[in-house]
């Protein structure tokens, strides 16, 4: 099961953060990616990750919300959607999801 939580900002939206396996990878080369997703609710950000081709993407609890830095990541970027690879490689910057979804 990924791990990932929310946290629900003053506005009213949330951003979500999920620890996924890598799309189109076997899993033994490539480690998990960390997916960030800003949305006016949990199951809209769910749904955006869906509609790109992550069906089975579910949020159960709130094991690993997401940390001040990776909400301003999220909050300061057009399409409010990131990754990086985890674990966090000194100085990884994160990537719009168009880049993780086309090596899949």
């Amino acid at each position: 099961m990924p791990a990932g939580g929310f946290t629900r900002l003053p506005n009213g939206s949330v951003v979500v953060a999920l620890t996924l396996p890598r799309p189109g990878g076997d899993g033994d080369d490539e480690g998990p990616v960390r997916v960030l997703v800003h949305a006016a609710n949990r199951a809209r950000a769910l749904t955006r990750l869906r509609n790109l081709g992550l069906r089975a993407v579910y949020l159960r609890g709130n094991t690993a919300p997401p940390t001040p830095d990776e909400v301003t990541a999220v909050l300061h970027h057009p399409d409010g959607l990131l990754w990086r690879a985890l674990p966090d490689a000194a100085g990884e910057l994160w990537h719009p999801i168009r880049a993780l979804l086309r090596g899949a």
